[in-house]
């Protein structure tokens, strides 16, 4: 695994046998500021939403979201899935903190040192509780109010998107829920409207990717 340097100063990891990031290399923070916090967290008028997201990785989507929940005062629970934990090592090497807050540099290590399976408060906003695993076989409870689907790649783990694995997060969200993606592929939108979604096609973060996508699960008449 390889740290790089992205557009936006911030880094991320490059996995040689998926020739893959975890983050966008045109900018890191960038990208993930603006698909799950701006146009996920922020969009959602849940006062107390519960977040799932597939692909806890480096923690980044996860720290942006407890800064916000700092921030706006909300109370936010928020469940993380990881099936490959990267160690704390690697994790001292992207340094989040010094280009994000470095005064939240404790919460960020936090986020890396709770225990899989355990669900501990980081702060008065926000509680946080991991779950190492293979998201394409674990039977997730009902409730949430947001996802951040932040997969590898379709075209480097299909597995990861399939139909059937959305219309179980479709049956997981909260009616009025909403899932955000960086990944705009068509098959993709497809997949989340056959789930039961209305999607729309949003602008990517600036300097990266064209579109993203946001579906959003309806409310019942």
């Amino acid at each position: 695994m390889k740290l790089e340097q992205t557009a936006d100063g911030s880094y991320t990891l490059y996995v040689p046998e998926l020739d893959e990031h975890y983050h966008s290399v045109k900018g890191a923070l960038t990208e993930s500021q603006h698909i799950f916090i701006d146009m996920g967290l922020k969009h959602s008028p849940v006062p107390s939403p519960r977040i799932l997201e597939i692909g806890l990785g480096t923690g980044l989507n996860c720290f942006l979201t407890l800064l916000t929940a700092a921030e706006t005062q909300r109370n936010i629970h928020y469940t993380g899935i990881e099936r490959f934990p990267l160690n704390l090592e690697v994790i001292q090497k992207l340094d989040y903190p010094s280009l994000i807050n470095k005064e939240h540099e404790e919460d960020y290590y936090a986020i890396h040192k709770v225990s899989w399976g355990e669900e501990r408060a980081l702060s008065p906003w926000f509680t946080l509780h991991k779950i190492e695993g293979d998201f394409t076989n674990y039977a997730f409870e009902k409730g949430y109010d947001i996802i951040y689907f932040d997969a590898f790649a379709p075209e480097k783990q299909p597995e990861m998107w399939e139909q059937s694995l959305f219309n179980g997060l479709y049956n997981a969200l909260n009616e009025g829920g909403i899932l955000t993606t960086y990944c705009a592929k068509g098959v993709v939108r497809r997949m989340l409207q056959t789930a039961g979604f209305m999607v729309e096609r949003l602008p990517g973060p600036p300097g990266g990717k064209r579109e993203i996508l946001r579906a959003t699960k309806p409310i019942s008449e």
